[in-house]
């Protein structure tokens, strides 16, 4: 009998002990500990939030994070701090040149793959608090978010190559030998924990969860602390090694790690089922960089249009100066894309994608029985559109313009447009249907194409 209760004890403990080691690697995540499709359906509603990649490295002009060791030699960079002093930042002019932008959200970057952190954290040294500006970056955009009706989100990065403990120092060309992975977790969740209690986020951006010392399941892990921590908080995907990015790589979304995923410098494709936010910059760089050049005012709107019709939210970037200020010319751009939102932003926000794929003519996007079809072109006297299954078109009419007369021949909509369309760069032209126009399958056109 002794030894068939010590069989008995073994066999509970090795199943104990593979249940203990089955729970310490998942990598998915409990349902209930998802953040809320009502949650994420209100994020989508926006379309339109502020990106915002600042710190030291300024001063010099080159990328933040990725040019330390390379553009510039990386004591001169981690020492870049001791110099930084935007006494000319103005937290509540960032938040207007947004909300002029029509922007309904801004993400700081807190924390860049350079591990210095723009509030004062009681982790490190290497802050804000080091600087010789000596106040709180992040503590500041908050609350004039807060004060203006904007929602307030956080960049951290995973990586970091200037703490010790993270086993990667530079991009991937170094080795910490004394590396120590779980000494850096903590740090890392202690931090994330300052952030989420002391600035109340309503979405946390990771980035840099691809280096090889990151798994699925530290991941799948953090999330859930997080979800501990603040249950309806919005979480990107890139806690995960399963992200967008680049051009034909095929997503699986049912391994990804967060509530949606993030497709960068590039417009997504139409997506219906999974959320998407494209982050792209308004110049070529993300950290600011003297005499950068600047996207058109015409490509610029195009992407945001594009954007909303394949069904996702733009995170436009932009890169203030050292003393603080974003260039005036980026928030001239900002500026005209509010003011062309204030006329026609009833075609962006609270809308789906679709049923037409965008293409370099033109894109859709339908709420209720109407479907708005964006025009890129302003030179046309007609436009062709494929015709909507079961639906009857009753009315057509350009947004802030006159009626537009049509008729159906082959299998197409013939639209005569007028000679002089309402807006010089894009135009929107209202169809109203018979339906919800929601109820329309996806009508393939074209690819997108930047």
């Amino acid at each position: 009998m002794k030894i068939f209760y010590k069989i008995i004890i073994t066999i509970t403990l090795l199943l104990a002990m593979a249940y203990w080691a089955n729970a310490q690697g998942k990598t998915t995540i409990d349902p209930a500990m998802k953040t809320s499709t009502a949650k994420m359906a209100e994020f989508m509603d926006m379309r339109f939030g502020m990106f915002i990649h600042w710190g030291p490295v300024s001063l010099r002009g080159t990328e933040i994070g990725w040019s330390r060791g390379h553009e510039v030699a990386q004591e001169d960079y981690d020492n870049l701090y001791k110099e930084f002093n935007p006494v000319l930042f103005n937290a509540n002019a960032w938040v207007k040149a947004a909300k002029d932008a029509g922007m309904k959200y801004l993400t700081i970057t807190s924390k860049h793959h350079d591990g210095f952190c723009l509030w004062p954290s009681a982790y490190t040294d290497y802050d804000i608090m080091s600087s010789p500006y000596k106040k709180d970056i992040v503590g500041a955009l908050a609350n004039a978010c807060k004060k203006q009706g904007i929602k307030f989100c956080i960049y951290f990065t995973i990586l970091d190559w200037h703490d010790k403990n993270y086993p990667i120092h530079n991009d991937g060309k170094g080795l910490y030998k004394d590396g120590n992975m779980d000494a850096f977790r903590t740090t890392m969740k202690n931090q994330l924990k300052e952030l989420v209690t002391k600035y109340d986020p309503y979405m946390l951006w990771f980035d840099g969860g691809w280096e090889e010392p990151w798994t699925d399941e530290m991941g799948a892990d953090t999330y859930t602390y997080l979800k501990g921590l603040k249950k309806d908080l919005i979480v990107n995907n890139r806690l995960g090694k399963e992200i967008a990015g680049v051009e034909g790589k095929n997503i699986n979304h049912s391994k990804m790690i967060g509530d949606y995923d993030t497709p960068e410098q590039q417009v997504g494709k139409l997506n219906l089922e999974f959320p998407w936010e494209s982050c792209i910059t308004i110049c070529n760089q993300w950290a600011w960089k003297p005499n950068d050049k600047l996207k058109s005012s015409k490509d610029c709107l195009h992407t945001l249009i594009k954007t909303a019709s394949g069904n996702g939210n733009l995170l436009f970037n932009v890169g203030p100066m050292p003393d603080g200020r974003i260039e005036q010319r980026q928030i001239d751009r900002l500026k005209l894309m509010g003011d062309w939102l204030k006329k026609y932003g009833e075609s962006i926000y609270e809308t789906k994608g679709g049923p037409y794929t965008p293409n370099d003519t033109y894109s859709a996007t339908r709420k209720g029985n109407k479907l708005f079809v964006h025009l890129f072109e302003t030179d046309k006297k007609e436009i062709l559109l494929p015709l909507l299954p079961e639906v009857k078109l009753l009315k057509a009419s350009l947004m802030n313009g006159a009626n537009v007369q049509f008729r159906e021949m082959d299998g197409q909509y013939h639209f005569t447009l007028p000679a002089t369309l309402p807006d010089a760069v894009s135009n929107v032209l209202v169809l109203e249907l018979d339906k919800n126009s929601q109820t329309i399958p996806i009508i393939n056109t074209g690819i997108n194409k930047k």
